[in-house]
């Protein structure tokens, strides 16, 4: 199936089926694989903005850079194995509420410190 015209492909290693046949089939195909895709970019979106909150979290409680907000998250998630969004999460959850996850708290407070004094 040529995605750009929607016109099947000739395979002449399948049975035969009827052209219409064929056409349903790749149309069904391409309609997964772009529902999938769709799914796939709108987790990926709501993860930047988790992300980007999260770091104007830090950069105004810790008068970080945009970078540095950035790292500190990023190497916070790498100490601690959790996944960089669960991360941001808990920072974004702690600007709101003022309460940090104790699974969090003393390596951000730790990766805090170091950007701060350098």
């Amino acid at each position: 199936m040529d995605p750009w015209t929607l016109e099947p492909t000739v395979r002449h290693d399948a049975e035969p089926t009827s052209g219409t046949e064929q056409v349903v089939e790749a149309q069904s195909a391409q309609i997964h694989d772009l529902q999938s895709k769709l799914g796939q970019l709108e987790n990926a979106l709501e993860s930047h903005a988790v992300v980007d909150r999260a770091t104007g979290v830090l950069i105004a409680v810790g008068r970080l850079s945009s970078d540095e907000a950035w790292d500190v998250l990023r190497e916070t998630s790498m100490s601690t194995n959790i996944k960089l969004r669960h991360v941001a999460e808990l920072v974004v959850a702690w600007g709101r509420t003022g309460h940090l996850a104790t699974d969090i708290q003393g390596e951000l407070s730790r990766r805090l410190n170091l950007h701060v004094t350098e």
